[in-house]
This record gives structure tokens, C-alpha cells and sequence, in this order.
């Protein structure tokens, strides 16, 4: 038979549609061509994969290879299409059955001497070969990663000999099964909240943003602790679901850094510096790969010194914090990335830091302090549920508390405020549209006379306005409360204090 069918799939954003590679061996002048939009890493493959083949023994047809990547208007790139070439090949020229390419699906990059390497953006092409109800041969590399969606055949290999023998029927892969298969537990670890001295008042805003999933901004003079309450963050939040992790892993895998199986479970944590670009934020490139605030889906994105950020570069977070994903337009692209994050940002009250600070003096002019504080506009501020000022610990709050609460601890009762707001509404308070806010979070007389004063008085827009009630509706869950009362009402408003008249 001259004419074989190999199944693969492509990397496109976090997506892996389909790809058929069909190898076809006619009379002529020996030669192999590779149609179908290949980029330079495809093209490059037909030598990878002449090496391979004679160095594993194989006989490498003497005839016109024609190699064709179907469907024809989606672009290829990567190594991961060396395997489906080289099966393709030998099916087509009969040196092992062409109907044994059937049921599964196949991809990896050759070396000469045909050993298979891993490639990046295999977890997508797991997800969707398990939808198409085919078997899945990776290297041996990738097959922990595979092995992430249950229901799915994966079969590991170090060799295109033993592929060939697999599909020949003399030696069999063996299914994979990893050690952090779904169903193997969630990953706790990292810094404890116990090793954070006093500033009770920030400690509790944390636990609220844990709890709801809100946005947290920090405001105090250097030292007070705003980055290492920030870093404690993770530790409290909820356990991921399978869905969320596997939704985080398979960002992962297609970036450029890869998916790290250590990492499984673990809520994303991100902090780029602040002389991050726009692109670095949001992703981007000739070939879009996902940015710090896709990296950080279902995860923290925390950005330190926050007004040193560029202008441009915040006002482009303005968009995913509402809807919870990015789309990426290239001239000859579109990728479309899941960024659902939880934005935890960090700053001083002005440019030398130390404005309100009751041992050091400011050193700055009030139009200085204009003007840095400008930087972060508002409409950015309105998004930011929790505003929270840090102040300086007194000299004897500074030795460690050994009746701290752990991390443990909190979320322990951020888990059943979670809990709370899944069964009520399938959904964390900080994602609640304004329909569902009428539904869930209904006001008494009291309660609603004191936000209507409160909205007048302090200037709050519309946005915070609904803000304000997530957050009370948060404060209630944490205390197992059903109804919304002035209390919760009150603690909610305390933490508008950025986006307040002056």
C-alpha cells in the first residue's frame, strides 16, 4: 500500500484540533516534500526522520515521499509531528500494518539514533484524543502528564523501535498509570500564615479574599509585611477541583516553560517584576503562547510596588478581571486563553513610602503623592474589591506569636464558606453577575439604608456598589450566616478606602 494515515493533533492557544497526516509514496526521483503549512521546526523533521529510520534499520523508500498535513489551512509548528511522519512512512511503504494507526493517536520528536523526546502541549491533545475515544502514544517523557486525564489510553515509549513493535503486535506498551493520577489527593504546601507577626486586621482581609475569591490590594511603607502576606495567600485558598487543575495544567503545557508535574493540584502564584511588559502580562507572540495572568488561572497573580508598573501595562488587566479570559489577535493568529485569577497587588502610600507612618516622617509633596498615586487610575481601583492599608508593627509585635493561627487553620474555615457559596450558587461570591447579587445577597432596611449613605458620602461607583455586596456576602458566609446584616455590610465598606471621595 502506498498511501497511510497517521493521527495527531496541533498546539493552538490551549486548544488541539486534529491533524491527519496522510503519506502517499509514488514512482519518480526520490524526494520528500511536506505540505499542509508546515513551519521550520516540521520542515526540519524529514531529516530527523530519515535519520531515525536508517538508523533503527528500517528501509527508507526510494521513492517520491509525499507528506501531507491536513487540514491544509492550519499552521504546524513544533517537533511533536516526527513520530506520526516516520509511522506513516513505514505504514505507507508496508513495514508495519497501516490499519494498526486506527485507534490511537501519536505524537513526539525523533532523534536520530530514534529515541522519542517530550514536547510541550501534550495535556490538550490528551483531553481531546480521550474525547475522540483513541489511545494516546507519547514519549515516555510526557506520559505522566497524559496519564492526568482519567478515562484515556496512554502508551509511553522510548524508542521508534518499540512503537514499531507495539503496532506490529510483538511487544506491547504497557498502559501508563502516574503517580499523581486525578483522584491522588491535592498538593498543600508552601509559606505559613503562622509566621506573619500580628497585623490581625490584614490577616483577616486575606482570609475574606481566600474565602470569595476576591481582589486584594495592600497599601503600606516598606517592611510591614505586604509581600509575605501575599505569598501566604495560596496556602489558604480552597482545594483545586479536577476540573481547575486540569484547566491550569494545560495552560502550563502549552507555555514555554511546560507543565511540572510537582506542581499538580498547587494553585498557580505568580509575580512578575514590574518592569513587565503589556505582552508578558496578557501573552502574546508571532505564535500566541499564554501570559502571567493565564499562567495564574485559578491561581494568584501578584503584582509588588504596583504603581511602578507601567500605565499601559495595568489598564490591560482591566478586561480579563472582568471576564476571566483573553483573546489574543495576530495578524495570521488568534488564541484564546482562560485567565480567571485572583489579583492580590502590593504599594506604598507614596514615593518614598513612608506618608501616615508614625515613626518616619514623609518626605514627599502632595502633588508627588498625586501623581504616584495616579498611576493606578481608578477604574482599574473599582475592580479591586478589598483596599487595605498595613501599617508599621510596634517594635513589640515583632517577636514571632506562638498562638498565631496557622494556615491550616484559616482555611479550614475558608473551605466552608466556599462550600457555602458552590451549593448556593455554583460559583465563588467574587463571580456573582448582577442578577444573581439580587437573588443572593438581599439587604434588610437597615442594611440597605447604610450602603445608599455610604454610596452617597464616599463616592463609590456603581461597580464597587456590587462589589461591596460580594464581599459582605463573603463576610456572612465565614460567619455561617444566611442573611446579610449591618455588620457584615459595615466590614465591607471599611475596605473601599482607595476609590473613596477625598
Amino acid at each position: 500500500m502506498s498511501l497511510a494515515l497517521a493521527h495527531c493533533r496541533a498546539s493552538v492557544g490551549v486548544e488541539a484540533p486534529a491533524v491527519t497526516v496522510e503519506v502517499h509514496l509514488s514512482n519518480g526521483l526520490p524526494g520528500f516534500s511536506i505540505v499542509g503549512l508546515p513551519e521550520a521546526a516540521v520542515k526540519e523533521s524529514k531529516d530527523r526522520v530519515r535519520g531515525a529510520l536508517l538508523t533503527g534499520h528500517f528501509e527508507y523508500p526510494q521513492r517520491r515521499i509525499t507528506v501531507n498535513m491536513a487540514p491544509a489551512d492550519l499552521p504546524k509548528e513544533g517537533g511533536r509531528f516526527d513520530l506520526p511522519i516516520a509511522l506513516g512512512i513505514l505504514a505507507a511503504s508496508g513495514q508495519i500494518p497501516a490499519a494498526a494507526l486506527a485507534g490511537v493517536e501519536c505524537l513526539g520528536e525523533l532523534a536520530l539514533g530514534g529515541e522519542l523526546r517530550g514536547v510541550r502541549g501534550v495535556l490538550p491533545a490528551a483531553l481531546a484524543a480521550r474525547e475522540a475515544g483513541r489511545a494516546l502514544l507519547v514519549p515516555v517523557g510526557n506520559a505522566d502528564e497524559a496519564a492526568l486525564v482519567s478515562g484515556l489510553t496512554v502508551l509511553p515509549a522510548r524508542h521508534l523501535l518499540e512503537v514499531c513493535a507495539h503496532l506490529s503486535g510483538r511487544t506491547a506498551l504497557a498502559a501508563h498509570v502516574s503517580e499523581h493520577s486525578p483522584g491522588r489527593g491535592e498538593c498543600v504546601g508552601g509559606p505559613d500564615l503562622a509566621d506573619v507577626c500580628g497585623q490581625a486586621h490584614a490577616r483577616r482581609a486575606l482570609e475574606i479574599a481566600a474565602a470569595g475569591g476576591h481582589n486584594l490590594l495592600f497599601v503600606g511603607p516598606p517592611g510591614t509585611g505586604k509581600t509575605m502576606l501575599a505569598a501566604r495567600l495560596p496556602g489558604i485558598l480552597p482545594p483545586m477541583s479536577e476540573t481547575e487543575a486540569i484547566e491550569a495544567a494545560a495552560i502550563a503545557s502549552v507555555s514555554l516553560q511546560g507543565f511540572r508535574l510537582s506542581d499538580w493540584k498547587r494553585r498557580p502564584f505568580r509575580a512578575p517584576h514590574h518592569t513587565a511588559s503589556g505582552v508578558a502580562l496578557v501573552g502574546g507572540g508571532g505564535n500566541p503562547r499564554p501570559g502571567e495572568i493565564s499562567l495564574a488561572h485559578h491561581g494568584v497573580l501578584f503584582l509588588d510596588e504596583l504603581p511602578e508598573f507601567s500605565a499601559r501595562v495595568l489598564e490591560v488587566l482591566r478586561e480579563p478581571l472582568e471576564s476571566g479570559h483573553i483573546s489574543i489577535s495576530r495578524a495570521a493568529r488568534q488564541a484564546d486563553y482562560p485567565a480567571r485569577f485572583q489579583l492580590v497587588a502590593a504599594m506604598n502610600p507614596c514615593p518614598c513610602g513612608y506618608l501616615g507612618d508614625a515613626e518616619r516622617a514623609c518626605s514627599c509633596t502632595p502633588e508627588q503623592i498625586k501623581r504616584y498615586r495616579a498611576r493606578v487610575s481608578g477604574p482599574l481601583l473599582d475592580r479591586i474589591d478589598l483596599h487595605l492599608e498595613v501599617p508599621r508593627l510596634a517594635r513589640g509585635e515583632l517577636r514571632l506569636n506562638a498562638a498565631a493561627e496557622s494556615s491550616a487553620a484559616v482555611r479550614a474555615r475558608t473551605i466552608a464558606a466556599r462550600e457555602r457559596q458552590l451549593a448556593r450558587a455554583g460559583k465563588p461570591n467574587s463571580q456573582l453577575d448582577p442578577a444573581e447579587l439580587g437573588r443572593h445577597c438581599v439587604l434588610d432596611k437597615a442594611a440597605q439604608a447604610l450602603l445608599d449613605a455610604a454610596m452617597e458620602r464616599l463616592g463609590l461607583s456603581p461597580r464597587a456598589y456590587h462589589r461591596v455586596l460580594r464581599v459582605a456576602r463573603t463576610i456572612a458566609d465565614l460567619a455561617g450566616e444566611e442573611a446579610i446584616r449591618v455588620p457584615q455590610l459595615s466590614e465591607a465598606i471599611t475596605y473601599r478606602r482607595l476609590d473613596r471621595n477625598s
